[in-house]
Formats: C-alpha cells, sequence, structure tokens
C-alpha cells in the first residue's frame, strides 16, 4: 500500500474517531460529556493508529475494508463497555453483520472460499471456547462477552490458524495484567468487575498485526 493511501487510511480513522464518542453515547445510561472529556479528544488519534496499523500489517488483504469497520464498531463497543460494563446486542449484531457480509464478499471476489470456511470455523472455535471459560465455577465473562469473541473469531479465522490462536489468548493474557496493575496499586478490589470487551477487541487488533 503506498505512503498516500496509508495517510489516506489514517485520515479516515481520524473522523472516525470524532464520531465514536457521540454514538457511544447513545448506548450508555450516563449524561451527554462535555468536549473537555477525554474520550473526545483521545479516540480520533486512537482511531487513527488502529487503522494505521492494520493497513500497514493488512494492506493486500481483500477484507481490509471489512477489518476496518469491525474495528470502527469495536470503537463504540469499547467506549461504552468502559462506561458501562455492557456490550448492546445492537452494536454486537451490527459487527456481526459487517464481519459476515464483509468476509463472503471478500472471499468472492477473491476467488478465495476456503478462507470463508477459516472465518465461520474462527467464530465457532472462539465462541465455543468462551462459552466454556463462561461456565467456569466463579467466572465473571458476560454473556455479551461471549458473543463479541464469536463475532472477532470471524475475522481471526480469515486471518489464520496464527491470528486465531493469538487472538484467543492475548485478550485474556491484556485483562490478567491489568487487572494484577489494579489490584497491586490498590484501585480496585478483588470482587470489582472490569469491562472484558476492550481487552478482547485489543487482542483482536494485535493478533491482525503480527500474523
Amino acid at each position: 500500500m503506498s505512503a498516500a493511501a496509508l495517510v489516506g487510511v489514517a485520515l479516515l480513522g481520524g473522523m472516525v474517531g470524532f464520531v465514536v464518542p457521540p454514538v457511544a453515547r447513545r448506548f450508555t445510561t450516563l449524561p451527554a460529556r462535555p468536549r473537555r472529556d477525554a474520550r473526545a479528544w483521545l479516540c480520533p488519534p486512537l482511531a487513527a493508529a488502529l487503522f494505521l496499523g492494520l493497513a500497514v500489517a493488512q494492506g493486500d488483504d481483500p477484507a481490509l475494508p471489512v477489518l476496518l469497520a469491525v474495528a470502527a464498531v469495536g470503537l463504540v463497543l469499547a467506549v461504552v463497555d468502559l462506561a458501562c460494563l455492557r456490550l448492546p446486542d445492537p452494536l454486537v449484531a451490527a459487527a456481526f453483520l459487517l464481519a459476515l457480509g464483509g468476509l463472503t464478499g471478500a472471499a468472492l471476489l477473491a476467488g478465495t472460499p476456503g478462507r470463508l470456511v477459516g472465518a465461520l470455523v474462527g467464530a465457532a472455535v472462539s465462541g465455543a471456547a468462551h462459552v466454556l471459560l463462561a461456565l467456569l465455577p466463579g467466572s465473571r465473562l458476560g454473556f455479551g462477552d461471549v458473543k463479541l469473541a464469536a463475532v472477532l473469531g470471524l475475522p481471526l479465522g480469515w486471518l489464520g490458524r496464527d491470528a486465531l490462536l493469538t487472538g484467543l489468548l492475548l485478550p485474556h493474557l491484556l485483562h490478567g495484567i491489568l487487572v494484577l496493575g489494579l489490584l497491586a496499586a490498590r484501585k480496585v478490589r478483588r470482587e470489582t468487575l472490569l469491562p472484558l470487551g476492550p481487552a478482547l477487541l485489543a487482542g483482536t487488533w494485535l493478533a491482525a498485526l503480527v500474523s
């Protein structure tokens, strides 16, 4: 991908980032935030970095537009989950439809139906693994997390086995490190509920970068 194209993708990400906070507020019970809220200025550069990273890592992949679209919805999901520990079904469904429809189109256009099969297998494996985790005694994994993990299994499966395995393990490693750090700093207690959605999304993004 050319430098000009990468700049364009980064600018697109920045524009998406400006839209993320107001969209996220529609799915929370919190009052409208003032413009000085950190999310209002943090989301654009974060979205630009996410988009640019995907473009650099997957620029030749026909599914790049799908990955960018899922990342955009994922940013909204992360903001909502951080605000109120919830992953709204409409947003998760939107990510699912974008991923499934987009990957189906990419597979047909590129003549690679096997990659679509891999995506579907990835969704099944990720969903099943997180169902099992949710059923473990003492698990704090919510059903929203399970559904999001299954959706993220689609692009991970499309990218291949290594990406899928990395995307399955890395979110829980990141979340565990964060929890241990917060416990050590006495910012939370053992019974404090913390959102897993951002870690699932971050782990998926990192898996896409290294795959």
